[in-house]
């Protein structure tokens, strides 16, 4: 065991880095022992770990909040995050292993010991720490400590807007504390070590309501974990010393899927199905970690993002664990980190689109986002133009709806995930020079793509379509209104070179993500514009194109791409 040793900024910028390091070297074990019970049978379990493991969410964010305030910046997307199980909790006692293991006994004796109470008395360690709250507690001596010979305004110099807010987080019943003093710093460590250990550092609750039964008071998770060893609640009145003595808790063991213990890519060869859907997992498990990295680090709007991937996690995990891996076993993740070069979305900074599996777009590269409005001719309703609105507010990376269903459209709010949206993409289209149909005029040579129309309607026009007009395009006037339509095509269904074989003629459209209305506010497609890249989810980038027309209704049957199934079922915002 050490003294603390955070006597500078820097080093207390890595001890709340380590911090974060902690908060996420617990939801590999909690996870697996979650995904084990079968919710039908083992309904109690599922919520009191489930209820640690949201918490430990919320310390996870706690930990990057602090580390923000004081001018840090969070790293979860590293290699260093996910190394194979066994391990040790980060800077921690070597002689406690952290497992990957189901729910049992095993699994319940490691999160007694990861969330045991400090000893009263108990010293303040910064590193090799016995326990959870003595980590902690170095860091607030030595923060008080800072503060007194620096002053606060030199410690807290973080931007605010890094924050996270319970605007971002609202799945707990703990308090997501914003840190921007010594203050609410100290209110911010509070929370984390009072759910982990109790209040007054020996109590059993930990001051809040029990999200699932607001009518009772919370327990800290060691005495959580305590109450299903105990088949027991605790109770008013109840104390560390007495134990639980309230009403039964039952845990039925046939209630649990026998995964593996610590599994591993290596027990099964490449392409194997139970090797592919961990692999699976490890992608998705690393697109949380990459998500939680942005929203730490200026786009705290993400959180939801990233929380509602993790309902991908549990369906992965779940199919993973009715698989048989040996006589009484199954399979399970393996939680093995993923490069980003081999995400191939997630590797890179530049702007950029991403489709993210039953979720929705995640934009990098700060692309201006607008609104754009259809003018049409009254009372005919023909389409003439479109309008730029204001530009829309947003952070360097943002997420779009992709589902339909948010209730802070055109921005994503996690909705998706709890509807269950099934965001299955089409096939990769050909390429559009493979599928256009080409029209000659005179001066002008029409291509069409008809797999990409949104029936935005300006190729119809205010008297006739622009088939028929082609034969007139000897007139100058005739030929310029059929290119003026055409510039106007959002999905760019239609373009034109000004001789068959020629160079295509684009309009020259900023690299932007504009929202549409289209006439009576029906709410249209997505048009991103520029050249702008976009990558589905598999990691195979759509065709770059000036012009592009992705789905935010959730029902094209081209998905990403919109088909103009969102006029079809009067989609509105």
């Amino acid at each position: 065991m050490r003294e603390a040793r955070i006597d500078t900024l820097d080093s207390l910028r890595e001890h709340l880095q380590w911090a974060i390091e902690l908060e996420h070297a617990t939801l590999p074990p909690y996870l697996c022992a979650l995904y084990s019970l079968d919710p039908e049978r083992n309904r109690e379990a599922v919520e009191v770990v489930g209820s640690v493991f949201a918490e430990e969410m919320l310390h996870l964010t706690l930990a990057a909040n602090l580390l923000n305030a004081v001018g840090g910046s969070p790293r979860l997307d590293t290699p260093g995050m996910l190394p194979p199980h066994p391990r040790p909790l980060p800077h921690g006692d070597r002689s406690l292993e952290l497992s990957l293991v189901p729910f049992g006994a095993e699994a319940l004796e490691l999160f007694l010991r990861i969330e045991q109470p400090a000893p009263p008395g108990a010293p303040a360690e910064g590193d090799e720490y016995e326990t959870i709250g003595q980590f902690y507690a170095a860091i607030e001596q030595r923060l008080l400590l800072l503060c007194d010979r620096l002053g606060e305004q030199a410690v807290f110099t973080g931007d605010p807007a890094r924050q996270v807010s319970a605007a971002h987080f609202r799945h707990t019943a703990g308090r997501l504390v914003t840190v921007s003093d010594l203050k609410s710093a100290l209110a911010a460590l509070e929370e984390i070590v009072e759910q982990g250990e109790g209040t007054a550092r020996g109590g059993v609750w930990d001051g809040d309501q029990d999200i699932f039964h607001p009518e009772r008071d919370e327990v800290a998770h060691y005495y959580r974990f305590q109450e299903l060893k105990a088949g027991r609640r605790y109770r008013r009145g109840d104390t560390p010393q007495t134990g639980p003595t309230g009403e039964a808790i039952s845990v039925d063991p046939a209630g649990v899927h026998p995964m593996r213990r610590n599994p591993r890519l290596t027990d099964h060869a490449p392409g194997s199905a139970i090797r592919t859907a961990q692999e699976e997992f490890n992608h998705t498990y690393c697109a949380v970690l990459h998500l939680l990295e942005r929203a730490f680090n200026g786009s705290p709007r993400l959180l939801k993002v990233a929380t509602g991937t993790m309902y991908a996690l549990k369906a992965q995990a779940q199919a993973l664990m009715r698989m048989p891996d040996g006589e009484s076993t199954t399979a399970g993740p393996t939680f093995d980190y993923v490069e980003p070069e081999l995400r191939r979305w997630s590797a890179g900074d530049g702007q950029r689109i991403v489709v993210l599996r039953d979720g929705p777009y995640v934009v990098y590269g700060g692309v201006p986002l607008r609104r754009k409005r259809k003018i049409v001719s009254e009372p005919e309703k023909n389409a003439l133009t479109w309008q730029t609105g204001e530009p829309l507010e947003t952070e360097d990376t943002y997420a779009l709806c992709r589902c339909g269903h948010s209730g802070a459209k055109p921005f994503c709010d996690g909705t998706h995930a709890v509807i269950g949206f099934d965001g299955t993409e089409s096939e990769v289209m050909r390429p559009y020079k493979e599928l256009q149909h080409v029209h000659d005029g005179v001066g002008i040579s029409a291509q069409r793509v008809g797999e990409l129309c949104v029936h935005a309607a300006f190729c119809i026009g205010r008297t006739r379509p622009i088939a028929a007009m082609l034969a007139d395009t000897g007139d100058s006037d005739v030929r310029s209104d059929v290119m003026s339509r055409i510039d106007h095509c959002p999905s760019g269904s239609y373009s034109y070179a000004l001789e068959r074989g020629g160079d295509t003629i684009e309009a020259d459209l900023p690299q932007a993500v504009s929202v549409l209305e289209e006439e009576d506010g029906l709410a249209g497609a997505l048009w991103v514009t520029g050249g702008v890249p976009v990558v589905r989810s598999d990691g195979r980038p759509l065709e770059t194109r000036n012009r592009v027309t992705l789905c935010r209704c959730g029902h094209s049957g081209n998905k990403p791409l919109c088909d103009g199934t969102h006029r079809e079922i009067g989609f509105h915002e």
